[in-house]
């Protein structure tokens, strides 16, 4: 009995020694810079004040569950381990050709796209970032969420002096450190939800480049141009701590274009206040891809997507969030090819370039190929 006693005390001792080691280890690993700055402060006190906060938390226009009842996260974890499907990543490389950004004129109105969600535009004179990831990966964690081979072309050093870099929330997929760190000094201005500008701050952009924005803010930087932040159905978080800073989507409106960018959101009735609001709008870029049921209400499903470009009344889409990355556990082509098929009834133009394809955003008849059906 007594040699059990001393087995298990000694069991014990072994056991509240490694959970310490790793408590210490996650809470030194957590520092690092990747993960950001909370607000604090006076950001924080400003934060308090706006409407779409409540608890030390933000919150969505309508109810927005995390998981889907009847959802479990170990249940989550589960399935990508052992229940994913095969084809999440293709076997070939994805395809590209590579612009050269530095060498457009002045005068075009072009998108690049660089994969998932981030894509470089210049529009009537202006530059414009949106959610840049060049760094390969999509998590904190090296080594883990890496892009797809042929999926990384571009770096900061391919880019202008940017004016307007967007940032629709502060995901890996998203706000990526590396990249932002790396275009520090050719950003002239960060638009961001609330909070986010706390991430920038600590990665050493100065209060002058930073602009936090609430939903329904505005802003007019420049004779023809508004910008308005709009609401995303969504959530946010870096670390531990989910919500505490806003996410967000965008309407950027030039002398001659308006562009939605979605960023990452579920459906929901703001689509169309939006179109019914600022519509028509020439194209709308929304989040098609790393869905599941399980986190229903917080990304849309290729039939979501066409629905919601009708009830911003776009003229044209660009569907985005899909191609680079693993993050849900449907197919790689899945996203591209459903809404393409959802698309077929009083179809709306779609914009699907290969990554670095130029995008002539003035001409509302160019064609593109389905450039995934040729890909395994």
């Amino acid at each position: 009995m007594n040699r059990l006693l001393s087995f298990l005390k000694i069991t014990m001792i072994i056991f509240i020694s490694i959970a310490l080691i790793l408590a210490v280890a996650t809470f030194f690993f957590m520092k690092q810079p990747q993960f950001g700055q909370a607000p604090s402060g006076k950001n924080l006190e400003n934060i308090a004040q706006s409407e779409n906060y409540a608890g030390s938390q933000f919150k969505n226009l309508n109810f927005t569950p995390d998981l889907t009842e009847g959802y479990t996260t170990l249940g989550i974890i589960y399935n990508q381990f052992f229940n994913n499907h095969p084809r999440t990543e293709p076997k070939n490389s994805i395809p590209s050709q590579k612009t050269d950004i530095l060498s457009l004129s002045d005068d075009e109105n072009v998108l690049i796209w660089f994969g998932h969600s981030s894509y470089f535009i210049q529009l009537d004179g202006k530059k414009i970032l949106v959610d840049p990831v060049f760094s390969g990966n999509a998590s904190p964690i090296p080594g883990t969420l890496k892009a797809f081979p042929g999926t990384d072309i571009y770096s900061a050093e391919d880019l202008p002096e940017i004016d307007y870099l967007f940032i629709s929330h502060d995901h890996y997929d998203h706000l990526d450190y590396k990249t932002i760190t790396s275009l520090k000094d050719k950003v002239k201005t960060v638009i961001c939800g609330l909070g986010v500008g706390s991430h920038f701050k600590r990665w050493g952009y100065s209060e002058d480049q930073i602009t936090e924005q609430d939903w329904y803010n505005e802003l007019r930087p420049d004779s023809g141009f508004v910008i308005r932040t709009l609401p995303a159905r969504h959530f946010s978080g870096r670390g531990f701590t989910r919500k505490n800073t806003l996410w967000a989507s965008y309407l950027f409106e030039s002398p001659s274009q308006k562009i939605y960018f979605g960023g990452d959101s579920g459906y929901d009735p703001f689509f169309a206040e939006i179109g019914e609001k600022y519509g028509p709008i020439d194209l709308a870029i929304l989040d098609n891809g790393q869905y599941n049921v399980a986190w229903r209400e917080l990304h849309l499903f290729p039939e979501e997507v066409i629905q919601a470009t009708k009830d911003l009344k776009a003229k044209r889409l660009f569907p985005v969030h899909s191609s680079k990355f693993v993050l849900a556990m449907h197919p790689w082509d899945e996203p591209l090819n459903e809404v393409s098929n959802f698309n077929k009834e009083n179809p709306i133009p779609l914009v699907t370039p290969v990554i670095g394809e130029k995008v002539n955003l003035n001409d509302s008849t160019q064609t593109f190929t389905k450039w995934w059906e040729d890909l395994e």
